[in-house]
């Protein structure tokens, strides 16, 4: 028998391992086919480093052929036959189309295939993927597929692992694919399809899923509706993710303690009370995300009962109140992220309980508090965290020292405690961190210097301690920091040189606005990663060769700005800057062989990044001459104040800011500027431009938002039309020629903040319109022809000018009464329309980041013209004067609570001074000089503590002025042309006997109503005195009786020596 069977298997084995190495040689030739059909870049598996955690690798390099492709990279086969059965190529840095007559499609044994993480450029995943009958895995994930998932997908029944997960709703899949993956797919234990447009899905068709389902992840898929109950009680699920869905809602349900979920993420989802308490039933949870939702009832202790929670995420939530005590129960917690979730209160001592704290995936440990209203003191039981690698308590309102502490807290490598209100020395209790690699500690109170020890920080990469009041010289260590990359250490009172850098791993250097001084530091030139160079506003002197940059071919955002430093250059060598900074950098006082640079922009400035610069700023300087603009690409250019005239030159239709103001240009401004279809900010104030304003400026209205063109001699009218969609926020064309009119169009600009059209010869009526533009602040129309009254005829209760803040309308022939409903209207200036600005001063944010432009404005302020270069975003400032107002004023004025300035001169009013200005309790000048105002000044006046400029001169005021507090420090000019006034300061005085009792005062200059009363008085006291002659008569004739006339004589005596020591010095004193 034995040799038979060896017989069988002699004549059989040729044809045995002829089929198995033509199985085999398909397979590699159709893997080969498959490998040439894509590129190879490292970006297209960029999101498995950065977001997976994984490293790529281009795994088909080890691809060869007349190879054995068992052995390939990535490749599995069955050793019985040769058959590929298992493909992984994720992370592999695969680019191309998606061909779908693809060989992959030859390998029908295929068992398990993970295309992951590469990038398949928008192709369609093709139907074919239903041929692979045996698969049991596949993963799709983050592959670049876009467009609608095949039906075909679901006749994959043997699937127990199907991820279709993409980014940004790449991909869809309607209703009957959906459906059949739910159906079919009785064996699936994980399904992941995160990213996936679902918005026409309603969520109930998961109702039917899986029994054996162990994961279900469903973020970000847009899903609508209800959530259906059922998928909480599956009895093997232990991952569920929903989150991002934001229209989605989960019905009250109540979990049960024999749930096997351990992960658990419902970020953004509604959810009800009843489902956050049930949430402590869930004892095998080990990772809860809920942010992005609301905690009206603040954080329910439920959380703190969850023994084997490991993560906590929430992130963005909403609480309202603080973090509780228990919280410190939470004793196997790993990562803990509570930032942007608007907590208030302070950090509970109880976190230091948190002992196995710690993420996961990079062993780091995990604790964000970050951006929310924490106060109080850091605790010191943080130092109890050891195995805490990464701190954030960044953005709150945290005070007092960095506790000592902290030193514990060896394994520590990220620590950020900036924005907060700390204070005290910088580092003196974190010198022993090793470990740290990322310290920031910006915009505190930390003073003193940084401690100068040679072996601190020998790990350490990013360096922030900007926004300080940190002094001293710069520590030596930061020169020799090995790991060193990033270093801002700006905004604070840093003295001394720069030293030379021996570390060549920099690649940020922020020093400005310091104190530094001394040369520039030579060795900058070897620091070959230098990406952004930042040393404006120190003390800087000495001369920079330009060619050395050139040294630095990493190096493209330079500021030497605001310093005394003198750049050279003899050389064409090539410098590629994208930003260049060199305001206030003496630019004509190059040497002499530069001399080129008086008369116009140097050769070299021209040939500096002639592709590349995107940013230029060399305003401040003494430059005098422009032919062109020769940068093709830029973005902001900035040559204001410098001395340059000339036609204007038209820059590159890339720019998106072009600032040239206080320069001596002349000529019309060409219609081609127009072709600069990004504008966001034109500046063109402050020189001698002349013509018509371009009309065409009207329809680049929906991207500009600053057109500022005062002070040049522009002639002709305003642009007539303004474009739907306009975005102008600042419209300034004070100081032309222009004679209007402004046309409704402008209400198209629903944004607009400032409107200033003042100094020009506009002769229309008030454009009351404009009062329905809801953002608007600031509106000047001073010096200009415009008439008529101001009274609203319109029946309308809509507020007028609900945000302004500043309305100029001087010096022009308006009439009537003052504008009372206007005045009521003012909600921004009574108080009752709430400020949102967090910033200063008026301005507007470049939105690509060039920086902040601030609003200008001419004020007369106290009585003098004032140019404002920023306008202050608390002021508020009414400008009537030199009109032709009558009547009196109103009493409501006394409603502007936050007014600082007010001047109503030089018009026709009447009537008395109203009582109520004594409530502008902010304010600061006051003029109602050359009107016809009559009556007292009233008394409150004295009560305004701020006021430091009065003016009432030249009207028909009477009776005593004010005395004490801001009244001590008027002059005599206040108050002139007003005979009928007395007291201090001016010359004539009161002749008031004995001040009336505070209840017979008159206020406000109204008559007394107690005539009678005082005739009543004044005939008692005749009386009184010639009976008191009468009895003084006869005591002293006859003697008796004898005690009153010894008390008489001794009072007498007395007085007589008293006056006899005072000589004559009362005798001239005027009695008042």
């Amino acid at each position: 028998m034995a040799p038979y069977l060896f017989l069988c298997l002699f004549l059989f084995f040729p044809y045995l391992y002829a089929s198995f190495s033509s199985s085999g040689s398909h397979s590699c030739s159709s893997l080969i086919q498959f490998k040439n059909s894509f590129s190879i870049r490292e970006n297209a598996s960029f999101y498995c480093d950065d977001f997976a955690g994984l490293k790529s690798y281009p795994k088909t390099n080890s691809w060869k052929e007349d190879t054995d492709c068992c052995s390939w990279d990535g490749v599995t086969c069955d050793h019985l036959n040769a058959h590929v059965i298992a493909l992984d190529l994720s992370c592999s840095w695969i680019y191309g189309n998606f061909p779908s007559n693809t060989t992959l499609f030859l390998l029908p044994h295929l068992q398990k295939l993970n295309l992951a993480y590469n990038d398949f450029n928008l192709s369609k995943i093709p139907s074919e993927f239903g041929r692979f009958t045996s698969l049991f895995y596949l993963n799709l994930s983050n592959t670049g597929f876009a467009g609608e998932v095949p039906s075909q997908v679901s006749h994959l029944s043997k699937l127990v692992s199907l991820d279709l997960s993409c980014w940004a709703d790449a991909q869809t899949i309607d209703k009957h694919a959906l459906e059949g993956l739910v159906h079919n797919l009785t064996e699936v234990r994980h399904l992941f399809l995160d990213g996936m447009d679902m918005s026409s899905v309603n969520a109930h068709v998961f109702m039917n899923l899986s029994s054996s389902l162990r994961s279900l992840s469903l973020a970000f898929c847009d899903l609508q509706g209800k959530f259906p109950k059922n998928i909480f009680d599956l009895p093997n699920l232990n991952l569920l993710n929903l989150g991002g869905n934001q229209n989605l809602n989960l019905d009250p349900l109540k979990f049960n303690r024999s749930s096997n979920l351990e992960h658990l993420d419902l970020s953004s989802v509604f959810f009800s009370t009843e489902f956050i308490d049930s949430v402590e039933n869930l004892q095998a949870l080990k990772y809860l995300d809920l942010s992005g939702n609301s905690f009206f009832q603040g954080l329910s202790v439920s959380f703190t009962n969850l023994s084997s929670l490991e993560y906590l995420i929430l992130e963005g939530a909403i609480f309202f109140g603080g973090l509780l005590d228990s919280m410190g129960n939470l004793v196997s917690l790993k990562v803990l992220d509570l930032s942007h979730s608007n907590l208030s209160g302070q950090v509970p001592r109880s976190l230091g309980n948190l002992l196995q704290l710690a993420y996961l995936d990079l062993s780091q440990n995990l604790l964000n508090l970050s951006q929310n209203q924490l106060s109080g003191q850091i605790p010191r039981s943080l130092g109890n965290l050891l195995q805490l690698t990464d701190l954030n308590l960044w953005q709150n309102q945290l005070s007092g020292q960095i506790p000592r502490s902290l030193r514990n807290l060896l394994q520590l490598t990220h620590l950020d405690l900036s924005q907060n209100q700390l204070s005290g020395q910088i580092l003196l209790s974190i010198l022993n961190l090793t470990q740290l690699e990322y310290l920031g500690i910006s915009e505190n109170y930390l003073e003193g210097s940084i401690p100068d020890e040679v072996t601190t920080f020998p790990n350490l990469i990013y360096l922030g301690l900007s926004d300080n009041l940190l002094n001293g010289t710069l520590p030596s260590w930061l020169y020799t920091a090995p790991s060193l990359k990033v270093i801002i250490l700006s905004q604070n009172q840093f003295s001394g040189h720069i030293k030379e850098f021996q570390s060549k791993s920099l690649e940020h250097l922020y020093l400005n606005n310091n104190k530094l001084q001394g040369p520039f530091p030579s060795s900058i030139f070897q620091v070959l990663n230098l990406t952004l160079l930042v040393l404006s506003s120190n003390n800087l002197s000495g001369v920079i060769e330009l060619r050395m940059f050139s040294n630095l071919p990493n190096l493209k955002y330079l500021d030497l700005s605001f310093n005394s430093l003198y750049l050279t250059s003899n050389t064409t060598s090539t410098v590629n800057f994208r930003s260049l900074f060199l305001s206030s950098c003496n630019l004509s006082e190059f040497p002499q062989f530069l001399k080129g640079l008086k008369s116009k922009i140097p050769q070299w400035m021209q040939e500096v990044g002639n592709d590349s610069l995107t940013y230029l700023n060399v305003s401040h300087n003494s430059l005098t001459e422009v032919e062109h603009f020769p940068w093709k690409n830029i973005e902001f250019l900035d040559l204001s104040s410098n001395l340059i005239r000339g036609n204007l030159p038209i820059p590159a239709s890339t720019i998106n800011v072009f600032l040239i103001s206080n320069n001596s240009f002349n000529g019309e401004v060409s219609s081609l500027i127009c072709n600069a279809t990004y504008l966001q900010i034109l500046d063109l104030s402050h020189n001698y431009l002349s013509g018509t304003i371009p009309q065409c400026f009207g329809n680049l209205s929906n991207i500009l938002q600053v057109l500022n063109l005062k002070k040049n001699e522009f002639y002709g009218t305003i642009p007539l039309t303004f474009a739907k969609g306009c975005q102008l926020t600042n419209f300034n064309l004070n100081g032309n020629l222009l004679e209007g009119p402004l046309t409704p169009s402008i209400l198209n600009c629903n944004g607009l903040e400032v409107l200033d059209l003042g100094n020009n010869k506009i002769n229309d009526t008030f454009p009351h319109w404009l009062g329905s533009l809801p953002f608007l602040q600031v509106l000047v129309l001073k010096s200009n022809h415009m008439h008529g009254s101001l009274r609203v005829n319109s029946s309308k209760s809509s507020p007028f000018f609900s945000k302004i803040q500043i309305f100029d309308l001087s010096s022009n022939y308006f009439s009537g009464p003052l504008p009372v409903r206007y005045i009521n209207s003012f909600k921004a200036i009574i108080n009752l329309e709430k400020i949102g600005s967090t910033v200063s001063y008026m301005g507007v944010n470049d939105s690509r980041g060039s920086g902040f432009y601030t609003y200008s404005i001419g004020i007369v302020m106290k009585g003098q013209d004032r140019e404002l270069v920023k306008i202050f975003t608390m002021w508020m400032i009414i400008d009537l004067s030199n009109n032709q107002f009558e009547g009196g004023i109103p009493k409501v004025i006394g409603k502007l609570n936050l007014l600082k300035g007010l001047n109503l001169s030089h018009n026709n009013l009447n009537g008395d001074i109203p009582s109520s200005i004594g409530s502008l309790t902010s304010l600061e000048w006051l003029d109602l000089s050359s009107n016809r105002l009559s009556g007292t000044i009233p008394n409150r006046l004295a009560d305004l503590s701020f006021l430091s400029s009065l003016n009432v001169s030249e009207n028909q005021l009477h009776g005593q002025i004010p005395q004490g507090k801001q009244f001590n420090t008027f002059g005599n000019d206040s108050y002139e042309g007003n005979k009928g006034l007395c007291g201090f300061p001016v010359s004539k005085g009161c002749n008031i006997i004995e001040p009336a009792p505070p209840n017979v005062l008159e206020k406000d200059g109204s008559k007394s109503n107690i005539a009678f009363e005082w005739k009543v008085v004044l005939i008692g006291y005749g009386c009184g005195v010639v009976f008191g002659m009468l009895v003084g008569y006869v005591v002293f004739q006859t003697g008796k009786p004898k005690w009153l006339v010894n008390l008489v004589e001794n009072q007498h005596e007395k007085r007589r020596r008293r006056n006899s020591k005072k000589g004559n010095r009362s005798s001239g004193r005027r009695r008042i």
